[in-house]
């Protein structure tokens, strides 16, 4: 099977929502990244096989938002594209569909990516309204709507933001964190150390520019807007806890990731291609591992299983990884996986610990906390950044982990040789 390289890509800057980039959709977001990676690369979009983009807040009336995102890019009407979406691991998702694709011989080359809205979420009804409309649509004489009038109630006019609430348990994915922090005695010290971290790392990324090689500037906005460089353990200890405000709550809004528009694309392509056409290679895909757990089990815990998966597969060990990309959806899941890394899982005895990773080798450019977390554009950012990382350090394998609602997880392996 051929190899699948990474030849480039770009994101949005990720901001906070409801602010510089609020007037964007997800598909307009998603248009301005393509074209971004489209000029960038100086790729010929006649000769390019497919497209997967994806997003997590769904909009049912572009059910094929990705065909949507071809048409409005005015890329050819005859590229095939396909939408995914699977929480935060949609890049992933959308990433790996490409990568299977070209080692298959099915295509040749293919942009991945995903975007989100959080400003501007598809609003829907109460499922009392949705049967009351539904009913006064299928009403067929004037006495049957009469009926269904009838039954109308003021409530039925007010819209409905996306549900935060796991439909399998009730509860948010930062309540599900916190029971998941108690389990581990992930304390609220160690949460905010690692927030620090993550915003001194990104201000520093920053600052020598090395995020802005990833950045196609948008609306006037060239620079991630979540990025904290003056901000302080004593600060981040001032904040109250959000999900569980009793005096054992440890998650607060300074050691969560926050709320955030953007998108990213990455360009894939097979190695034969790549060199017969002299591309620049800044990467290798080399595996792409998926893995699920009980939400019972910790929400955000998949990636306790999906990570040492990876490595096993591969025959490698954490020595031998120069670069972990751990998305920080909440400074607590990191630490906990981290446990479950170094030292086991009881609910997986069988599970073989793969020691303790390096501090230093983990997310240098900063993580999710400080950068922020558009869902479905975090996986594309992640490749993007970890193939960006070794090039300039000159260091050879990165491993991304990335945790996902609906106790799902993903991991990849890229390579420079």
């Amino acid at each position: 099977m051929d190899r699948v390289a990474i030849i480039g890509g770009k994101r949005t800057p990720f901001v906070k929502a409801g602010t510089a980039l609020r007037k964007y959709s997800f598909l307009d977001l998603g248009v301005a990244v393509t074209k971004s990676v489209i000029d960038e690369l100086e790729i010929d979009p006649v000769n390019l096989s497919e497209l997967v983009f994806g997003t997590v807040l769904l909009d049912p009336r572009t059910p094929n938002a990705a065909r949507e995102l071809v048409i409005k890019s005015k890329l050819p009407a005859s590229l095939p594209a396909h939408f995914v979406s699977n929480n935060c691991i949609t890049g992933i998702v959308a990433a790996s569909v490409v990568a299977d694709g070209i080692k298959t011989g099915r295509i040749s080359d293919g942009l991945a990516g995903g975007a989100e809205s959080m400003s501007r979420p598809a609003l829907s009804l109460s499922s009392r309204a949705d049967q009351f409309y539904t009913e006064l649509f299928s009403a067929r004489s004037f006495g049957d709507r009469l009926k269904v009038v009838s039954k109308f109630r003021p409530s039925f006019l007010m819209p409905q933001p996306p549900s935060p609430k796991e439909p399998s348990t009730g509860l948010t994915m930062g309540e599900h964190c916190e029971i998941t922090a108690k389990e581990f005695s992930i304390k609220r010290e160690s949460q905010d150390q690692l927030a620090l971290r993550s915003h001194y790392n990104a201000a520093q990324a920053q600052a020598n520019r090395e995020l802005a090689e990833e950045i196609a500037p948008l609306g006037g906005v060239e620079n991630d807007g979540l990025i904290r460089k003056d901000t302080t353990l004593e600060r981040l200890a001032r904040l109250s806890p959000v999900f569980d405000r009793s005096a054992s709550g440890t998650i607060t809004a300074g050691n969560a990731s926050a709320l955030t528009d953007g998108a990213s694309m990455i360009y894939l392509m097979s190695e034969s291609r790549a060199q017969q056409t002299g591309r620049k290679i800044l990467g290798y895909i080399e595996g792409i591992e998926f893995a699920a757990v009980s939400p019972d089990q910790g929400l955000l815990m998949a990636p306790g299983l999906c990570l040492p998966r990876l490595l096993s597969r591969h025959a490698l060990k954490v020595d031998d990884i120069d670069l972990f990309e751990i998305h920080e959806a909440f400074a607590a899941q990191v630490l906990s996986n981290l446990e479950v890394w170094e030292h086991g899982w009881k609910s997986y005895p069988e599970l073989e610990p793969i020691g303790a990773i390096p501090i230093e080798k983990i997310n240098p450019c900063g993580g999710s906390l400080a950068i922020g977390h558009p869902f479905a554009a975090t996986g594309g950012r992640l490749i993007l950044s970890a193939a960006r990382q070794l090039e300039s350090s000159n260091k050879q394998r990165a491993v991304i982990s990335v945790c996902a609602a609906g106790a799902m997880a993903a991991a990849v392996l890229i390579s420079r040789a």
